[in-house]
């Protein structure tokens, strides 16, 4: 599965302190054999944010590629649940004691937690999970969609109809996640699966991109430079830096260059063959 992974999808991952910060509290990894990227935008005192998102990105990366190295993450739980999801949800949750025990023992880091976007490519879908208000989009044939749902108050707010869409842009309380990780003792991880095509564009991006840059400006920066996916990274937080970079902004872009099916065993092309 590996390599044709890293044939089937181009990746670039980038965070910058922007403008104001004086240092840098998102963490980001990405890993094209695997087809897993991570993005985490951490949150409290000092370096404690930059402590929850290292912790984040760090734990989650190692123990998913070892899950995936012992079980495709392709094959299913005996409840019938893909095992990519049962995963996930086992190691964020292992991810979200390790930060809060650490924020519980060390003052130093007391309350600390981190926002979480990951996606994970394998056969021919992404399976994406999120905690807060770190974002994944999609860019397929012209149309840029929102994939995820900020866990966020504002969002709230925009659901309950208490303020528009075009509102919450302008609003005071962008910054207040309604989850995160590392926070609480529990934390609930919401996945879902999505259809991939070649040709497809996703984003991972922290606040600090979507709050300085609208998203039509996101959307025609990849259609003008999708041909180059470090241009387009650099220049999109170039972009974010020059409206005020009031964060720190990171962006993971994966592009789809061609199909990702499953590798099937020589038994399962038998017994298809036999069908």
């Amino acid at each position: 599965m590996a390599s044709s992974l890293s044939e089937a999808l181009e990746i670039v991952v980038k965070t910058d302190p922007g403008m104001v910060r004086s240092h840098n509290e998102d963490s980001v990894f990405g890993n094209p054999h695997g087809g897993l990227v991570i993005l985490a935008d951490g949150m409290g005192g000092y370096n404690a944010g930059e402590v929850a998102s290292g912790m984040a990105t760090t734990v989650l990366s190692t123990e998913l590629d070892a899950a995936f190295q012992a079980r495709s993450p392709d094959a299913e739980t005996d409840d019938g649940v893909s095992y990519a999801h049962t995963a996930i949800r086992a190691l964020v949750t292992k991810t979200n004691s390790a930060i809060f025990n650490a924020a519980e023992s060390q003052p130093q880091y007391a309350g600390m937690g981190t926002t979480l976007v990951l996606a994970l490519f394998h056969d021919n879908k992404v399976t994406a999970a999120h905690i807060g208000d770190s974002r994944l989009y999609r860019m397929r044939d012209g149309n840029f969609e929102q994939l995820t749902r900020d866990h966020s108050l504002l969002q709230e707010q925009i659901d309950a109809g208490m303020i528009s869409a075009e509102d919450a842009r302008h609003s005071q309380n962008k910054n207040l996640v309604t989850r995160a990780l590392g926070v609480d003792p529990e934390v609930e991880t919401e996945i879902h699966d999505h259809d991939v095509l070649p040709g497809d564009i996703y984003l991972l991006c922290s606040d600090g991109l979507n709050d300085m840059v609208e998203d039509e400006e996101t959307a025609l920066t990849l259609q003008a430079l999708g041909a180059n996916l470090e241009l387009a990274a650099t220049q999109l937080i170039q972009m974010a830096n020059d409206n005020g970079g009031r964060d720190n902004v990171s962006v993971i872009l994966v592009k789809v260059l061609r199909e990702f099916p499953a590798a099937t065993s020589w038994w399962q092309k038998l017994l298809n063959w036999f069908k």
